[in-house]
């Protein structure tokens, strides 16, 4: 058949078809043309009926709907650009390197954004705020939100409610709380989520709260092979703690939780006191010299009867015991939780603080923002606890806490340490970077780093040794297990206290005298610290001396102090003056306050009061690290005298070695802060009175310095038997655990730690700077930079003068202090970081130093290994005076 006779066949056809499926159309309208169809939108979104139809809905907050393997938010109309606060908790993690289950990652002011068929979930920028519309728009258009989540509707929206779905897979199964960046911090490669192979495996829903819980999987594609030539900077291993160290699943709870509609009354700040704070900048007034505000953060608590002198509050602060919690250990939790209803029945509050059990057949996860918690982790490196907490950025409410708490205690008192799983060394929280979250985030996670459980864990390890090598306690007897378990109370507290908005006060056990300390009844009743929030070390006796109470008991006078500030209510119009009232109270010696800054985070916040410190103890930290000491040899010469029994552990004699160690690690750090140390006061211009700073007494910095000199930095003290040396065997089943253990090089770290702070650049510059704090008349009798270098370098090269040889711990020690010199005479390397002065006390005694040097190398009699040592030694100095000069 030609074309043109199939095309005209095919119109027919058509035709024909066309009226065989289209009605007729009315008589009367059978005159009016056809109407147009408009096209159908293939991106437009489907009916939300058609979607969620066979799915079960889950009614809250945003409604829950599931259906298979699909899962559906529904956002009302009305809940649109109206704040909520979105949170994120890990309730599974890897179990390694700061990677540990049951943390909180942090949390935003967050609200739903549509943009025509698209959703947006918003982080808003609490940072900076304005009370007055005008500022208000000024600052909205200055500083930018944030994007958490975005995607396109799952559907158009509901025929009545108006509201609209989005596919929760699509929301939360990226890379929300930045996971890849700590990963890449920790291991060094490229993790990523994997989307195909993660899911929402669960989700609850109520008024209040809508949770869904993402099974998270990140992977790399590679393991890179180790380099063929080791690289100068020591490189990460993969992962451990995983059966391939490619892939990894995380369960992620992502929150969605409503503001209270009645936001809570504020209370600011007062850096006299430790409180966390929500913190932002208020750009109403430009009038202000500092624009920042801090409101404190506590719970809200209000009285059912205002007009009663002791009330049940109208909600308490519930914490629930996580069902993970081992039985033998809940009741010490527990009663570490309600030690601090004594602090609110001071300030008219009955049973302000509950604590419930979790049912061991509980189908929920209390890491939602609905329940605050206590859970009990466990990891391959692990020895810490945190008492982080989410709140109401606006005003500072705290509205959910999750404590989380590792099992070192379990395995700490019967001396299992953190290395005899996997061989892998300990970690703290790695929470110092992430790539979720503004500043208040970040500020949030810092606050979560707490290393009180680790230490004390530790703590616990060296007491129970000296104390069974000692008295011949049972390490797996009753008496050990009820330390451990009063341990676990302290440190319960200790953690409970951050949630209730504390921080940390690490001079509080400085105001305990040491006749207070040696006495049991007083230590019983009043515990042994002012504060369970300072890090209190064991109030362990030495030889010959009584026993009194090992640990911290219960709160002290700084913790009701605190409380009562944050907490107590007061009638209106009261409020103010009767804070005021109540902070005066700081110069009371009791109510001493240190915070983490006071005693040192590194860089230029090395923290110069001795007064504020990590595992001191008692009124006068110099005669307390003189005990530890002789506590630390005691253990020594005890260990070494200890036989060998069958099944012991192959390192267990290294492990208790190790633990002094580490207090002579913590006490060297404490003594050395005399020299040069100022005593800090938080001084509030036009409300207290009295000097910020003052030097540290010259008498009681020369003692630091004579301590130093014939204590930590003499080899005397450090003596082993080479009978006991040599009988210290491997692990032979797991060599990682370690090589031949090496006092010398154990000395040289601890040395080490003294040299770097008494060396430092921070150090000389308060030593140069102290003169100014004094009167005329005492400047020439202040402790010098000169002093300083002179006893350091005097007590370290004292066989120069003797003519005895040198052994290997002295030459490592005279070593180091000829690498710090090195480092303080270069300016390329320390610019303005070192005054001149320093410089030229530092060349100066560089010169003395090459000077004795070459006297004491002409001396007869020396062996080979002290003759090359003084003659590298002296090469190094000459290299170091005859290097160029740069003069500024």
């Amino acid at each position: 058949m030609p074309r043109t006779a199939l095309a005209t066949a095919a119109l027919l056809l058509a035709a024909t078809l066309s009226q065989a499926q289209t009605p007729a159309a009315p008589a009367a309208a059978a005159s009016a043309p056809a109407a147009a169809r408009p096209p159908v939108d293939p991106t437009a979104p489907k009916p939300f009926l058609e979607v969620i139809r066979g799915a079960k809905e889950q009614p809250g907050l945003f409604p829950i709907w599931r259906k298979d393997d699909k899962v559906w938010i529904e956002i009302p109309k009305e809940a649109l650009n109206k704040p909520f606060l979105f949170s994120v908790n890990a309730a599974n993690s890897i179990g390694e390197r700061g990677l540990y289950a049951s943390e909180m990652l942090g949390d935003d002011l967050a609200e739903w954004r549509r943009v025509g068929n698209h959703v947006q979930l918003i982080a808003l920028n609490m940072k900076f705020r304005a009370d007055n519309d005008i500022a208000r728009l000024a600052v909205a258009q200055a500083f930018s939100p944030s994007l958490i989540a975005g995607g396109p509707m799952a559907s158009a929206e509901h025929p009545d409610r108006k509201s609209v779905l989005v596919d929760a897979s699509g929301f939360l199964l990226g890379d929300i709380p930045g996971l890849s960046t700590r990963l890449e911090q920790v291991y060094r490669l490229p993790y990523a989520p994997d989307r195909g192979n993660s899911f929402i495996e669960a989700t609850r829903a109520d008024a209040q709260l809508t949770t869904l819980t993402a099974r998270m999987h990140f992977a790399t594609p590679r393991i890179p092979a180790p380099p063929l030539v080791p690289a100068p900077v020591p490189v990460p291993t993969p992962p451990q703690a995983t059966p391939d160290p490619r892939s990894m699943f995380f369960s992620l709870v992502y929150n969605f939780r409503a503001l209270p509609e009645a936001p809570a009354a504020v209370r600011m700040a007062d850096p006299r006191l430790g409180h966390f704070a929500e913190s932002y900048t208020n750009l109403s007034d430009d009038l202000k010299v500092n624009p920042r505000v801090h409101l404190i953060a506590r719970w809200r608590l209000e009285k059912k009867d205002p007009a009663a002198a002791l009330s049940e509050p109208v909600q308490p602060i519930v914490y629930w015991l996580d069902k993970n919690i081992p039985a033998k250990y809940r009741e010490s939790v527990k009663a570490g939780v309600l030690e601090w209803n004594k602090a609110f029945e001071k300030i008219g509050f009955k049973d302000a603080v509950v604590a419930k059990q979790q049912p061991d057949d509980a189908d929920w996860d209390n890491m939602d923002a609905g329940h605050a918690s206590i859970r009990w982790f466990t990891g391959a490196d692990v020895g810490f606890a945190q008492g982080p907490s989410t709140r109401d950025p606006r005003t500072g409410e705290i509205l959910d806490a999750d404590i989380r708490m590792s099992d070192v205690f379990g395995r700490g008192s019967r001396r299992l340490a953190s290395d005899d799983v996997l061989g892998l060394h300990s970690h703290e929280p790695a929470s110092s970077v992430s790539a979720w979250g503004s500043d208040r985030s970040q500020q949030l996670l810092a606050e979560q780093s707490c290393s009180y459980a680790a230490e004390q864990g530790r703590e616990l390890g060296f007491a129970l040794d000296l104390l069974a090598l000692r008295d011949g306690m049972d390490m797996n007897g009753p008496e050990a297990e009820a330390l451990a378990q009063a341990v676990i109370k302290d440190t319960i507290m200790h953690e409970v206290g951050h949630t209730l908005g504390l921080k940390h006060n690490f001079k509080a056990s400085t105001t305990v005298t040491q006749a207070q300390l040696r006495d049991k009844a007083w230590t019983e009743a009043h515990g042994i610290s002012n504060s369970v929030m300072d890090y209190n070390a064991y109030n362990l006796p030495l030889k010959g001396e009584a026993r009194a109470t090992l640990t911290n008991t219960t709160l002290g006078a700084y913790d009701y102090w605190a409380i009562e500030y944050a907490y107590k209510t007061f009638p209106a119009g009261q409020e103010a003056a009767e804070l005021a009232r109540i902070a005066a109270r700081s110069t009371e010696p009791q109510l001493a306050f240190g915070d983490d800054f006071d005693q040192g985070v590194g860089g230029p916040y090395d923290g110069f009061d001795p007064r504020a410190n990590q595992f001191d103890l008692g009124d006068d930290p110099l005669a307390y690290a003189k005990r530890r000491l002789k506590l630390s040899q005691e253990l020594w010469d005890r260990v070494q005298a200890r036989p060998a029994a069958v099944g012991d552990d192959p390192l267990r004699n290294r492990r208790s070695i190790a633990a002094a160690f580490r207090q002579l690690d913590m006490s060297a750090t404490t003594v050395s802060k005399y020299v040069g140390g100022l005593l800090a006061e938080r001084v509030v211009p036009g409300v207290t009175t009295g000097p910020a700073f003052k030097p540290v007494d010259n008498a009681q910095q020369r003692e630091a310095l004579r301590f130093i000199a014939s204590g930590l930095l003499a080899s005397d003290s450090f003596r082993f038997k080479p009978e006991f040396l040599v009988t210290q065997t491997l692990d032979y089943n797991e060599w990682e655990r370690g090589l031949p253990m090496s006092i010398p090089d154990g000395v040289a770290a601890l040395q080490g730690r003294v040299l770097d702070r008494l060396m430092s650049p921070a150090t000389a510059r308060r030593l140069i700077e102290q003169s100014a704090y004094l009167p005329e008349s005492q400047r020439k009798a202040a402790v010098s930079l000169g002093e300083v270098y002179g006893t350091l370098q005097g007590a370290i090269f004292s066989e120069l003068k003797t003519g005895a040889d040198i052994d290997r711990m002295r030459r490592s020690l005279q070593r180091e202090y000829v690498r710090r010199l090195q480092a303080q005479l270069n300016r390329a390397a320390n610019g303005a970081a070192v005054y001149a002065d320093a410089f030229s006390m530092a060349r100066w005694h560089a010169t003395q130093l090459a000077r004795d040097l070459r006297a004491a190398s002409a001396k007869p009699g020396l062996s080979i290994e002290t003759r090359a040592h003084l003659a590298e030694t002296l090469d190094l100095l000459d290299s170091m005076l005859k290097a160029t000069l740069t003069r500024s």
